[in-house]
């Protein structure tokens, strides 16, 4: 394993951090804004809107929800125009939002989060459960549809434009998916992940046409005890299962009462298996083994000479599922365990793992340049690290996965949210572009949209917000 080399792009002020826990507020208030400060300049090609979900409200009524990963969704979208950039905001009225909403109270359970029920309301549950809504996890274009995820099998559709709700997208073939879908080559359509819980149990691959309302199951793989998975790979022949041992039982989830993933256990005696499946029979291919660990983001997947290539943004274990809880947060709590990017090779025919890490540079939230290098080879990846010493995500990473060097943006007091790449008009780098990040300044109290070269982290602009934006997950950008 070959060592990183660091090279750290540090262009701020030398002022004192302040700490993250304020990036947990809730933020209630939804607003236009015609036109932002921005200072530096945007480039000239770059127009259209980035777009953003994230957590945004915790407290309801006398309660407060458990996990970062259990807050009420919100769109955020920034108008790029001319160098102009507009903001708006806006809840996404969800079931679970309106219930909460208008009766003060946790109608539906979250990731980390239960209602106050009754033994017979429990039981009730087991037969028509009322799965959340509350997509604050991710979003995607479907043909014309713009459509926001989370874990549970409800995605939700809406405006682009005025950022208004409309309804239900569709619903995957199961109880569990990911907001992390993929997009097939040559007619744009979604390809996603399931895990159908019953007397039998199953891993469901599914394709939803742009078109489409009802998603089409693919391929399907018996299970005992179903993994908690984030997210998959995908190459030009595969679909790639990263089955971490963390695991629950499909009784134990209806019947304990508890919230959602506290039903899940580590077990760190267990392998991590991974998966391949065939795209076009919906066959399983091989099962393969190393050892345990954990991770919620694949960064891509590959072939070559006969080997998949798997990169993971790896923990040692799932502690870090506990570590994200909202009250140690809101309490200044560090977050201790960090993900990097690791490569398992994965010998198509002689069934061995080979497990290398790449940087010593954590890193999360990956992005790449998706369009172009997705299921194939690639050199760059960018994400959010923790090296900066505040406990918290506090820098850009960009890793050069070639020649495993590392470079890094950073500013005191700012923590930035996962870097969205943009590709440059008749770009001819995998990293000529902008990325594009929505960045905490605890200083200030407020957040701001940054925009860096994708290929040096050189800062090219920022549009300041006059609010904060709670901390969040993912977004997309949508070109005009």
């Amino acid at each position: 394993m070959n060592p990183a080399t660091e090279s750290v792009s540090a262009p701020g002020t030398h002022a004192a951090v302040a700490p993250a826990s304020a990036g947990f507020a809730d933020l209630r208030d939804e607003v236009q804004i015609a036109s932002l400060p921005v200072s530096g300049r945007l480039p000239d090609w770059l127009s259209g809107s980035l777009v953003r979900v994230a957590p945004a409200q915790w407290d309801v009524g006398e309660r407060t929800l458990n996990h970062w990963f259990d807050g009420f969704a919100m769109l955020h979208r920034f108008q790029i125009t001319d160098g102009r950039v507009s903001y708006a905001n806006r809840f996404l009225q969800t079931d679970s939002y309106r219930a909460a909403r208008d009766s003060g109270r946790i109608a539906f359970s979250e990731f980390a989060t239960d209602p106050c029920r009754s033994m017979f309301k429990r039981v009730q549950s087991m037969f028509s459960p009322q799965l959340s809504d509350n997509t604050n996890v991710n979003l995607t274009r479907l043909g014309e549809r713009y459509i926001a995820m989370t874990e549970t099998p409800i995605a939700v559709q809406f405006d682009e434009r005025t950022l208004e709700t409309a309804g239900v997208a569709y619903e995957a073939p199961g109880q569990l998916s990911t907001a992390h879908p993929h997009g097939r080559r040559g007619d744009g359509a979604m390809l996603n992940y399931a895990a159908r819980l019953g007397p039998r149990n199953h891993y469901r691959f599914f394709v939803l046409a742009p078109g489409a309302r009802k998603p089409q199951v693919v391929a399907s793989l018996p299970v005992s005890e179903p993994a908690y998975m984030h997210s998959f790979g995908l190459t030009e022949r595969f679909f790639v299962l990263a089955e971490f041992p963390f695991t629950v039982n499909p009784f134990k989830l209806a019947t304990s009462g508890r919230p959602y993933i506290e039903n899940y256990s580590w077990h760190a005696d267990r392998p991590t298996r991974f998966q391949l499946v065939d795209r076009q029979s919906g066959e399983l291919v091989r099962v393969f083994e190393t050892d345990a660990c954990f991770a919620f983001h694949h960064v891509n997947a590959y072939e070559s000479a006969g080997k998949v290539i798997v990169d993971l943004c790896v923990f040692e274990d799932a502690s870090i599922v506990a570590e994200l809880y909202l009250g140690r947060l809101r309490d200044g709590a560090e977050v201790g365990a960090l993900p990097h990017l690791e490569r398992f090779e994965l010998d198509i025919a002689g069934g061995a793992v080979a497990r290398e890490r790449i940087s010593e540079a954590s890193i999360d939230l990956p992005r790449i340049n998706y369009a172009a290098n997705n299921e194939r080879p690639y050199r760059y990846a960018w994400g959010t690290g923790l090296d900066g010493g505040s406990g918290w995500f506090d820098e850009i990473v960009m890793i050069d996965v070639e020649e495993r060097t590392a470079a890094r943006w950073s500013e005191p007091g700012c923590y930035p949210g996962e870097p969205v790449f943009v590709s440059a008009p008749d770009a001819r780098g995998e990293n000529e572009g902008v990325l594009l990040s929505v960045v905490f300044d605890a200083r200030r109290g407020t957040s701001f949209m940054l925009a860096l070269d994708a290929g040096t982290l050189g800062e090219l602009a920022r549009a300041e917000v006059p609010h904060h934006i709670p901390f969040g997950f993912h977004g997309q950008f949508a070109r005009a």
